[in-house]
């Protein structure tokens, strides 16, 4: 038998994703054959619905083999090289590196942001994985390698789920500034679909489930030497939705030879510039309501330079 205490990070999840996080190895029909077999009780209460929300303080007693306890170690320290833009007890803002993955991708572990936002705060003393359960400190918003910029990172679990849902519900503006090859309208707004394949259609495809709806409106800041300055304001998320929007409309991202830019003097000019925060009136996070956060993309002062 194993005896855990429910922390502050853990309070209002679902009993069965915390018992899947918990117990990462434990299949999900042994957890739920565990519940139905009195395997879990929750202050000396058996409980068998996995919707149960666990709370802050809550004593867990799991009847599972301890092999399914075991867990590998995601926390590994890296030297924290960041640029913070703007912190408080609960979320930091970090202006990205071009160059810097985010999470480790498929080709294994690198030093990514993920690992220097943890190892920064392990550094504060603001985060112990010892003494989680299921939490460690998030990215709440994703940037390719090659585009930097404006990236908010969690440091509790109350702070994860507020941001996650007021990017999710379109609360949380982004705004980018990117030059594009060609000349543009003055100002526009972008609507389709991006397929499996990253092809963004005007309709989606019937036969492709997997199409989903991208949107995005652009303002030309200015034109020089065959390019445009654009601010975008990014509505929906989708990997690469500006590049590939940008690509179809005609007037792909200067430098992004994947989407059908060219080489030249700028490498994927793509930067997430502005953050404007608002947040539910209930929300912990709702004393950012208003606040807006800016960096300059680096490319900006090149682009006016002339040739």
């Amino acid at each position: 038998m194993r005896q855990v205490t429910v922390n502050e990070n853990d309070g209002g999840q679902r009993l069965d994703k915390f018992l899947s996080k918990l117990m990462p190895k434990l299949p999900g029909s042994m957890l739920y054959k565990g519940l139905r077999k009195k395997c879990v009780r929750i202050n000396g209460r058996h409980v068998k619905e996995g919707a149960v929300r666990v709370e802050s303080g809550d004593v867990l007693q799991l009847y599972f083999n301890d092999e399914f306890f075991e867990r590998e170690n995601s926390f590994v320290y890296v030297k924290p090289e960041l640029d913070i833009v703007y912190e408080d007890e609960n979320i930091l803002v970090i202006n990205k590196a071009v160059g810097v993955l985010v999470h480790p991708d498929a080709g294994g572990r690198s030093k990514t942001l993920v690992d220097m936002v943890q190892s920064y705060l392990y550094e504060k003393g603001e985060y112990d994985p010892e003494s989680e359960n299921t939490f460690s400190p998030a990215l709440c918003n994703r940037l390719d390698r090659n585009t930097g910029g404006l990236v908010i990172a969690a440091k509790n679990a109350s702070a994860l789920r507020a941001v996650n849902e007021g990017i999710r519900n379109r609360r949380i503006k982004k705004y980018y500034s990117a030059i594009a090859e060609g000349y543009t309208d003055d100002c526009g707004k972008l609507e389709g679909y991006v397929t499996r394949s990253g092809l963004v259609t005007s309709k989606a495809d019937k036969n492709d489930k997997g199409a989903k709806q991208v949107s995005l409106s652009y303002r030309a800041r200015a034109r020089n030497n065959g390019y445009t300055l654009l601010e975008v304001e990014l509505h929906t998320g989708r990997t690469h939705q500006i590049r590939s929007q940008l690509s179809a409309a005609g007037f792909p991202l200067a430098g992004d030879t994947k989407y059908g830019g060219h080489g030249g003097k700028f490498r994927q000019a793509l930067w997430s510039v502005r953050l404007e925060l608002d947040f539910d009136t209930s929300s912990p996070l709702a004393y950012l309501n208003g606040k807006r956060i800016e960096v300059k993309a680096p490319f900006e002062d090149e682009f006016f330079r002339e040739d």
